[in-house]
């Protein structure tokens, strides 16, 4: 689980057949998680630019979106609405 920061967003017209109608956002992990670099993620909640989010990777972003046939690596399942120890970039 990677805790980052919503910082944009990714228009894909043409993408694979399991993504239609899904939302890329991407996201620059905080400071202190150990992902490095940013993050595009499949976004299922709705998150926002801005926003504080909890990113799910690898096998666990398919089934955390719902979407265990599509090729996701990357889900937003959860926005950070407080957070304690939690340090921005």
């Amino acid at each position: 689980m990677v805790v980052g920061k919503v910082v944009g967003s990714v228009v894909a017209t043409r993408k694979n057949e399991g993504l239609l109608g899904s939302k890329f956002m991407i996201v620059q992990p905080l400071s202190n998680m150990e992902a490095k670099g940013r993050i595009v993620a499949v976004d299922n909640v709705g998150a926002g630019i801005g926003e504080i989010v909890l990113v799910a990777t690898g096998s666990a972003a398919r089934i955390g979106c719902d979407m265990a046939n599509a090729p996701v690596d990357a889900a937003i399942v959860g926005i950070v609405d407080n957070s304690i120890g939690l340090m921005e970039d």
